[in-house]
């Protein structure tokens, strides 16, 4: 079956940790570009080619998850690029429901760090199997025994070093393939890979001993341990100086799971199953400024998707014809004519496709785990004109459909209330209204710290809570009552007098 030789995975980190270098050399490596240019170099042209918002480009950073689909030696890779600035998490959190395995970059001078943790426990949450890679051991950084009894001991991994490197930044020798006993060797000026591999080379004493201790005290690999999510097999490298890369793509085709089965309701949708099932994990507006499009990505997870094909969404039960499905390689795409489980393919449409949406051919199943969060910081949208306000809630609908933001309609007062998890996106925001939109706008501060979607098993419980604070209630996009709260404290204080009441910090999409 195709979907035997599809690999769809994420690669997670910490911001600076060089996942987006190390994104733009495995795509180079599998064939999918013809330049690997530095992030933060010069020119347009030698930019991340996974980062294409304005913003990306700017501050040299991902704020976005993209998606990258390119293929070698028979099989399908699907890469998706995340975001790895914590406040981008909600994305973050979205785009590994999609995925099947993911890669976890980490730089050998910082070890694991907060956002790292984080998304990791994301990935065990849904039992995704990671493969880790050890970043800049080109540079001066902590010994790679340091590195790995800090992954055993901080996210409960079994470790198994797949590669070794000979020696730390000015003493960097190369990296030793622990399986084949070959050294690749740094050569030229830029001491980057170029191809030089030795067969059974003589190490230095101190590097052979180290290789005894690390092969007799860590675990071997196990492929079933590692799909099961109880050990991670572990490469060091140098992605800026193509060390390490070929070798995880090599890695992720011999042992990433294929396609797995996905939780869903009634029950668990398996990727042989003959319907085609599928569901939308993010939805993004003007990435082809020119054309103000709007792309929902859906993960296929069973059967064979044909062009054309008709499916029905969970959203208003009206099949929709998918005429244009979309391949991706970040910015450029080209039609689909037939797609299989693992696959992401993207829909173009006028918001009739929402994230958390299941499009299935009979409508009688539902994907499940795409939550929204409560936010942590709330603002008002302040409009410098008057006149664009219908432009302006264009704009902020778009977005939240995205997931860029939240936004709630107060019940009384007519200023529009911003949610975000993080400080960042309130900057996405701005810059994505005056570049796509041509709005001009500022936030002011609200009079509220959090948010708490509410219901209540008894309709009329929850009219009296919500008559009795109508100054504090708001609605979501989708017109679900939303509690506005002032503090934290002010949510518990709350919940306690009105017992009946349920208050949610997060709501399934």
């Amino acid at each position: 079956m195709p979907s035997s030789s599809r690999r769809t995975f994420a690669i997670i980190s910490h911001p600076d940790a060089g996942k987006t270098t190390l994104t733009e050399k495995l795509l180079y490596f599998g064939g999918a570009i013809h330049l690997a240019g530095e992030v933060k170099a010069r020119g347009a042209n030698r930019r991340a080619r996974s980062d294409w918002m304005k913003i990306e480009q700017q501050r040299g950073i991902s704020v976005t998850s993209s998606v990258m689909t390119f293929e070698r030696e028979g099989v399908t890779f699907n890469l998706l690029d995340t975001p790895g600035h914590e406040d981008f998490s909600e994305d973050t959190y979205r785009t590994l429901t999609a995925v099947d395995s993911a890669v976890m970059v980490i730089d050998a001078a910082r070890g694991i760090e907060a956002q790292t943790r984080k998304l990791f426990e994301v990935c065990r949450l849904r039992s995704v199997p990671i493969i880790t890679f050890v970043n800049k051991v080109d540079r001066e950084g902590r010994s790679p025994f340091e590195l790995l009894d800090e992954i055993a001991d901080v996210l409960a991994l079994d470790v198994s070093p797949m590669s070794w490197p000979v020696g730390l930044g000015s003493d960097f020798q190369g990296v030793l393939d622990l399986a084949t006993g070959r050294l690749s060797r740094p050569e030229g000026d830029s001491r980057t890979f170029q191809g030089k591999v030795e067969d059974a080379p003589a190490l230095p004493e101190n590097i052979a001993e180290e290789i005894e201790l690390a092969q007799a005290g860590y675990a071997e690999f196990d492929v079933d341990a590692y799909r099961n999510g109880d050990l991670t097999p572990v490469y060091f490298g140098s992605a800026l100086k193509d060390f390490g890369p070929a070798e995880l793509i090599d890695a992720l085709a011999r042992h990433a799971p294929p396609p797995r089965p996905q939780p869903a309701e009634p029950a668990p949708i398996a990727p042989d199953n003959a319907e085609v099932t599928g569901f939308v994990f993010k939805v993004q507006a003007n990435m082809d400024p020119q054309h103000r499009d709007r792309i929902a990505f859906m993960r296929l997870c069973s059967g064979t998707f044909k062009r054309g094909m008709k499916l029905t969404p969970t959203g208003h039960g009206k099949p929709i014809a998918v005429h244009s499905p979309i391949l991706f390689f970040a910015q450029n795409r080209e039609v689909a004519d037939e797609a299989f489980p693992g696959d992401i393919i993207g829909i173009p449409n006028h918001g009739t496709l929402r994230v958390g949406d299941t499009l299935s051919e009979r409508a009688d199943v539902r994907f499940t785990g795409l939550p929204n969060f409560a936010p942590e910081i709330l603002r008002r949208v302040a409009l410098k004109d008057p006149t664009k306000t219908k432009q302006l809630r264009k704009a902020l609908d778009d977005m939240a459909e995205e997931g860029v933001t939240q936004v709630f309609y107060p019940e009384i007062g007519s200023n529009w209330i911003i949610g975000v998890v993080g400080q960042l996106q309130l900057e996405v925001l701005l810059s994505r209204l005056e570049a796509e939109y041509k709005v001009d706008a500022g936030l002011e501060p609200a009079p509220f710290d959090t948010a708490r979607w509410v219901s209540a098993e008894d309709a009329a419980d929850l009219k009296a809570f919500t008559d009795l604070n109508r100054s504090a209630m708001a609605r979501d996009r989708d017109g679900n009552p939303v509690f506005l709260a002032k503090t934290a404290w002010e949510v518990g204080y709350v919940a306690d007098r009105y017992p009946k009441v349920k208050f949610a910090a997060t709501r399934e999409r």
